[in-house]
């Protein structure tokens, strides 16, 4: 049975487990070759194991994404490999220790720098030649509320999201005279282990899935999506 992406080639970053696991699959399963990545092997492993259970396909790639040089990477490897790449979903994300501005620790600020904005900038850098060429790229970031809606102890995860924002809304500006379309996307309140880390208490039961968003967020990925620079909402 074939699928929308059927000979396309779609980048996941953060797909070992929560929305990016969830948005991988549901790539697959439209018909696109699925190069997951993330640090944990385990985890991809166990993507890659779903992906393939609804007919997909997938590649698994392990890296860090606060190692410039394996994000450098991707784009010549994907060529090599593949010959083409149509859908990146940057969906990873770290979200640092929820502190007081004046009291974020040097290093932990750096990791979340690296991943949630460094790491941004340098998939664009890496993916942007081979999107343009794509018949359809498409482009899906990843974001949360506190990128617009500041609150107390979220500093480092707000910056860094109004940040890559930012940089990507800029990127869809540039990309809008050619087929490479670019969009923001914001799951809203969704049970993940960093939702849990952020509020331990919670009940997890009476939170909605990855999988209830991941359709959303597969939809910005289609050919027939004509959005561009759009923040979208699940």
């Amino acid at each position: 049975m074939s699928g929308p992406l059927d000979g396309c080639i779609a980048l996941v970053t953060g797909a070992s487990r929560g929305i990016g696991a969830a948005a991988a699959n549901e790539l697959g399963r439209l018909g696109a070759r699925v190069v997951i990545t993330a640090r944990t092997q385990g985890g991809l492993e166990e993507t890659d194991d779903a992906i393939r259970a609804v007919g997909g396909q997938a590649t698994i790639l392990p890296l860090d994404l606060r190692e410039g040089g394996q994000i450098d990477a991707i784009g010549p490897t994907l060529l090599q490999r593949f010959g083409r790449l149509d859908v990146l979903v940057h969906n990873a994300g770290a979200l640092g220790r929820l502190t007081p501005v004046a009291h974020i620790l040097p290093d932990d600020w750096a990791d979340v720098v690296a991943v949630n904005l460094s790491a941004a900038w340098r998939l664009i850098c890496t993916c942007d030649p081979l999107l343009r060429a794509a018949p359809a790229g498409r482009a899906v970031f990843v974001t949360e509320s506190r990128a617009r809606e500041p609150r107390a102890y979220w500093g480092a995860m707000g910056a860094t999201k109004a940040g890559m924002e930012h940089l990507v809304l800029t990127w869809a500006q540039e990309a809008a005279i050619s087929n490479l379309r670019v969009n923001l996307f914001d799951p809203g309140v969704v049970a993940t282990r960093m939702r849990s880390n952020a509020f331990p208490g919670e009940d997890r039961t009476a939170l909605p899935g990855p999988d209830t968003v991941a359709p959303a967020l597969a939809a910005l990925c289609l050919p027939g999506e004509v959005r561009n620079g759009a923040l979208v909402r699940a």
